[in-house]
């Protein structure tokens, strides 16, 4: 029996909808025809280098499921190499829920979502917690980022999968749109001073009327 990276998710169970459903044979041509990849290519890691957060969902050894968002400056979340990402762990509420996790389980998923170009990346595999690499801890921290490094989580790609654009609204970070606005202001103000000093040429060209 062939085995593809999108068993990861496409399990019997899941299988069986599939074909309940009637999309089984759709994705059967996709596993063999060009099926979910399981290493980083450079398009990947070109995205990844772009997002500022990210969310994270592990679950217990008894199945429940934990999602936790993630962020910081653009590109916290490392390439190591092609098939393994990392980030730096920050000191947060001290729950260590995720911690907890995957001290039992280490079945992890990274869900990446660019909403202003409405594009969203999810990626299967495993993940532990680090906490005496200081050289790998190094590498993972922004020195301009004010916040305090506790651990590292490093993640093991199983398989990726991007996403169709369906239903995703088009947003954009606030800071973005600040300095966009920024620009048009400065645009509005550049033109208004270039009107006045137009206006006043012309009066001081146009002879009185008496």
């Amino acid at each position: 029996m062939s085995h593809y990276p999108s068993d990861v998710a496409f399990t019997p169970s899941v299988k069986a909808e599939q074909e309940r459903h009637g999309s089984r044979k759709q994705y059967r041509r996709m596993e063999t025809e060009h099926g979910w990849s399981s290493a980083i290519t450079p398009e990947l890691a070109k995205f990844i280098a772009g997002m500022r957060s990210f969310y994270l969902a592990t679950a217990s050894a008894e199945g429940q499921p934990y999602i936790q968002h993630r962020g910081g400056p653009a590109g916290f979340l490392k390439v190591i190499d092609e098939t393994t990402l990392a980030f730096a762990d920050y000191r947060g509420n001290r729950q260590y829920i995720t911690a907890g996790n995957l001290a039992e389980n280490p079945r992890a998923y990274i869900f990446l979502m660019d909403y202003a170009h409405r594009v969203r990346v999810k990626i299967w595999g495993e993940a532990k917690v680090v906490e005496d690499d200081p050289a790998l801890l190094e590498g993972l921290v922004d020195p301009a980022y004010g916040a305090i490094p506790e651990r590292a989580i490093v993640f093991s790609v199983k398989a990726w999968d991007r996403n169709c654009p369906q239903h995703i609204p088009r947003l954009i970070p606030v800071e973005d749109a600040a300095a966009a606005f920024a620009g048009l202001e400065q645009r509005v103000a550049s033109l208004e001073a270039e009107n006045a000093e137009l206006k006043a040429a012309l009066q001081n060209r146009t002879p009185a009327i008496t």
